[in-house]
């Protein structure tokens, strides 16, 4: 994937980038395949702002993905790859033997015409899902399964690949994007294959109109608020925030805080720590 740039014809377009687009092949989404996506702007079911910073943006109809890849036919036929407004990977449209449409998270290099199979028979190609117990050590994989037939909830962003470390005694160790190594059990299913969108992290979006498209407001800093609003607020020019770390406006820890329990249950799956303790 190669990155667009633009002719600094204004102080935005000097340092904007956007994808080329290149792996994308297809358009216009499947009908059948997209629901309305209701927008709340941060708030819950009272009314009352739980997550700030959320508002506005362009109206988005969310793509219904495939992360549990149980199709029982032979083989699927990838249609083409569209982008997703919901997430940072692009998606594949397939179509089974038993004409079943389906959308599934596109690894990098898979294109029109190509098959992808799921199963524990499946050949260890990109796009194809089959148990972990299944893929040899080494193999680069996502879509990740934590309980098997919930589908995946690991390593699912644009670029990304977990690699399987070992086996041994029923689980696999898999060492996560993050450098987190983990224990997953074998009979888990996993899509091999590195995500594509391989260079979305380098995109400079570069001015904020952009940024309120994708729905996010502006951010205001405590330490230039008044003590009334903020912990950091207050003092004669940029003073300190008068506090042992940063908080939030309610007080409490932020930045670096921990806020996984100590005696989590998932302890005893986690190998090695992503900060290496």
């Amino acid at each position: 994937m190669a990155v667009k740039t633009f002719k600094p014809t204004t102080p935005s377009r000097r340092n904007m980038t956007v994808p080329s687009f290149a792996e994308v092949t297809k358009k216009t989404p499947e009908k059948s395949l997209i629901v309305i996506k209701k927008k709340n702007a941060g708030r819950n079911s009272y009314g009352r702002i739980t997550v700030r910073h959320q508002g506005g943006g362009n109206k988005l109809k969310y793509r219904i993905v495939d992360f549990k890849r149980e199709c029982t036919a032979d083989a699927s036929t990838v249609i083409g790859v569209e982008y997703d407004p919901n997430r940072t990977a692009y998606i594949a449209l397939v179509e089974d033997t038993n004409g079943k449409k389906s959308y599934i998270l596109a690894p990098a290099g898979l294109t029109d015409g190509d098959k992808v199979y799921s199963g524990e028979n499946a050949d260890i190609k990109p796009g194809n899902t089959l148990p972990i117990g299944n893929i040899p050590v080494g193999t680069l994989i996502h879509n990740i399964e934590l309980y098997p037939g919930k589908g995946g909830q690991l390593v699912r962003t644009a670029g990304t690949a977990a690699q399987l470390m070992a086996k041994e005694d029923g689980m696999a160790q898999v060492r996560l994007p993050s450098g987190e190594v983990r224990l997953i059990r074998l009979d888990c299913k996993a899509t091999v294959g590195q995500i594509g969108n391989i260079e979305h992290d380098t995109i400079k979006i570069g001015k904020a109109g952009k940024t309120r498209h994708l729905g996010i407001r502006p951010t205001v800093r405590g330490s230039v608020m008044n003590p009334v609003d903020h912990p950091h607020g207050g003092g004669e020019g940029r003073a300190p925030i008068g506090k042992p770390g940063p908080v939030t406006p309610w007080g409490k820890p932020a930045l670096g805080y921990k806020t996984r329990a100590k005696k989590a249950k998932t302890n005893k799956f986690i190998v090695k720590r992503r900060n290496g303790k």
